[in-house]
């Protein structure tokens, strides 16, 4: 396989690294029903340490604990709805990966590998102080899920894999690749939204207050230009875009994961394909398949209809 990204999530002596942190933390009063906080802490990476930003909803002494890990080009913000529903039950931490969101931009194009994010991870992890964690990942945040959840002593209790797989085909990363990286600039918010719209489409039927949502947490006003751009740091597509001559098949990491998961899937989805969930159901760990209709890839879990399957899947 030609993808040092495939080759890497099969490397499974890398995947588990932690590392000492050091963390700061300010409250930000959101309002009732629910407090968030955000902090932070410091990860080693290959060139140095760097600094990962991650929220917290629901009391902070909560012992169940769900992290929720976003995809190649969002961020940790994307989970406040889910959040703040799930909050009377867990404590949630929402982190923002490198290059991504609040958390620090890596100075080497090619450290946005899955090894550096597992590290940061495992620094998450170890941060939070608590022995077993819930997972839930989008797209890249499930492989990163998928890729502890296969380790000895995995700290993972249960999984949820949303709109991805042990196999993703190569239009699916063709087009991803397309679009990743591009950095447009806008002169106004609005019209950055109306470009998420476009490319995010996939994302399904989401409101106007949704996808103000996805645009206000989803871009940075550049400081030397004044233009909206997306928050994310281009040079996380350069990377991503190496060698893929041939579909990303991680079947060994599933077959070694032991706990409990529920797939998420859209049924218009590209990367996740009924294909593969169907095969995802007769190999590997213990899996529970829920299917949204009318949406792609990836269902944002936005709103009661797809918040409530997680919610009830995750308090049996």
């Amino acid at each position: 396989m030609n993808s040092s990204w495939v080759r890497q999530m099969a490397d499974l002596d890398l995947l588990v690294a932690q590392v000492n942190d050091t963390a700061i933390a300010k409250g930000i009063d959101e309002g009732p029903p629910m407090l968030m906080t955000e902090s932070s802490f410091l990860s080693l990476g290959p060139h140095g340490f760097h600094r990962i930003v991650y929220f917290e909803w629901g009391r902070p002494d909560n012992g169940n604990v769900l992290v929720c890990v976003h995809g190649l080009t969002r961020r940790g913000r994307d989970f406040d709805t889910l959040a703040e529903a799930l909050a009377d039950h867990y404590r949630v931490v929402c982190v923002d990966l490198p290059g991504r969101g609040q958390s620090d931009w890596l100075p080497i194009a090619g450290d946005y590998q899955p090894t550096t994010y597992v590290q940061d991870m495992a620094a998450l992890l170890a941060r939070l102080g608590v022995e077993r964690v819930d997972w839930l990942g989008v797209s890249l945040g499930g492989l990163l899920g998928m890729m502890l959840a296969a380790q000895p002593k995995t700290p993972i209790r249960k999984l949820v894999l949303d709109d991805v797989g042990a196999y993703i085909g190569l239009p699916a990363l063709q087009r991803i690749a397309s679009f990743v990286g591009a950095d447009p600039s806008f002169d106004e918010l609005g019209q950055l939204e109306a470009h998420l719209r476009d490319v995010c489409a996939p994302y399904g039927p989401l409101t106007d207050e949704q996808w103000g949502h996805v645009a206000r947490y989803g871009s940075r006003r550049d400081d030397a230009t004044g233009k909206w751009k997306l928050h994310y740091d281009p040079s996380i597509a350069e990377p991503f875009k190496e060698g893929f001559s041939e579909p990303a098949a991680i079947w060994p990491v599933w077959d070694l994961i032991s706990c409990p998961v529920l797939l998420l899937r859209g049924m218009e989805s590209d990367v996740l394909t009924k294909e593969t969930a169907d095969e995802m159901l007769t190999r590997g760990p213990k899996t529970d398949l829920v299917e949204f209709a009318g949406v792609g890839h990836a269902p944002m879990l936005m709103d009661d209809e797809q918040i409530r399957p997680v919610r009830k899947w995750l308090s049996a």
